[in-house]
């Protein structure tokens, strides 16, 4: 049976499409937007409705206040929240227009989208403020849109419960990354600016963590590891409801269906390829395609 890891892998890359290309920076910076951080905080947060500073660095968790206060609250002077939910799908139609060519109006990705509707209407929503702001969104029409607008439901109830589960391993944001960085051989300075950690609160959190006996000089300890494989256990769990909705079959064939897809996306997005924290989607999702 699928895992909701694998069904995550299924949906990130169609998801990503809104951060990871031109078409969707373009979106963005038609608005007026600054910097690819104000268009990526804005059409983000957009389904909270013009949400203050405090409030996306809470719920987003993992970047420093200062990278949002860069943008937030003026984000909201330059297009309100509604004008940021157009511009998103407008990048994405583009985005994936450009990337699946012809499949966009094919049977086998209308069906994609049926299932992940369908999947997306049992994610859950109490406690869940980025899965529930987007699960109240209305549905595009065309099942391209449709499609990831379902897909990033389910991805924000996956995350929020990620970082419940990082807060019940008692985790902070900067312990996150730091965590993140030494499991998966990303550079600390990579880590820090991609987030905008100063070096000293980045050096706080590894002595912490040192403290708590998950790092040594060699990276992460067994217990390092440990708490790491017990967060993605529990995000796991907590994002199992859609698709034991499903059903084992309908999950299924939602893999033979959308893998291909991603799989295209991962290939040609550049953008995503040369991102150091996606972790080589293309490798799994090639296991998925052989293996369905």
């Amino acid at each position: 049976m699928t895992t909701p890891r694998e069904l995550w892998l299924c949906f990130e890359p169609y998801h990503d499409v809104v951060y990871f290309t031109p078409e969707s920076r373009a979106a963005a910076d038609a608005l007026g937007c600054k910097g690819g951080w104000m268009g990526y905080f804005g059409m983000r947060a957009a389904p909270l409705g013009a949400a203050p500073e405090w409030l996306i660095t809470s719920v987003f968790y993992n970047f420093h206040p200062s990278r949002v206060a860069r943008a937030v609250p003026e984000v909201w002077d330059i297009a309100t929240p509604a004008q940021f939910l157009d511009a998103r799908l407008s990048g994405v139609d583009g985005a994936l227009r450009r990337l699946l060519g012809d499949e966009v109006t094919g049977d086998d990705l209308a069906e994609a989208a049926e299932l992940v509707v369908a999947a997306a209407g049992a994610a859950p929503t109490a406690g869940r403020p980025l899965g529930a702001a987007n699960a109240a969104l209305p549905l595009p029409a065309e099942p391209h849109l449709a499609l990831w607008q379902a897909a990033t439901t389910l991805r924000e109830s996956r995350g929020d419960g990620h970082i419940a589960a990082l807060v019940t391993a008692g985790l902070d944001p900067c312990e996150t990354l730091v965590l993140f960085a030494a499991e998966h051989g990303l550079t600390p300075e990579y880590m820090q600016q991609a987030r905008n950690w100063p070096v000293e609160e980045w050096t706080a959190a590894r002595t912490r963590l040192t403290e708590r006996g998950l790092l040594d000089d060699s990276g992460l300890t067994p217990d390092g590891a440990a708490v790491r494989e017990t967060v993605e256990v529990l995000t796991d769990e907590a994002a199992a409801a859609p698709w034991d909705h499903l059903g084992p079959e309908a999950t299924t064939r939602l893999v033979r269906l959308l893998a291909p897809l991603s799989l295209r996306i991962a290939r040609g997005n550049e953008a995503m390829r040369v991102n150091p924290m996606a972790l080589a989607p293309e490798t799994e999702l090639e296991r998925l395609v052989a293996e369905t």
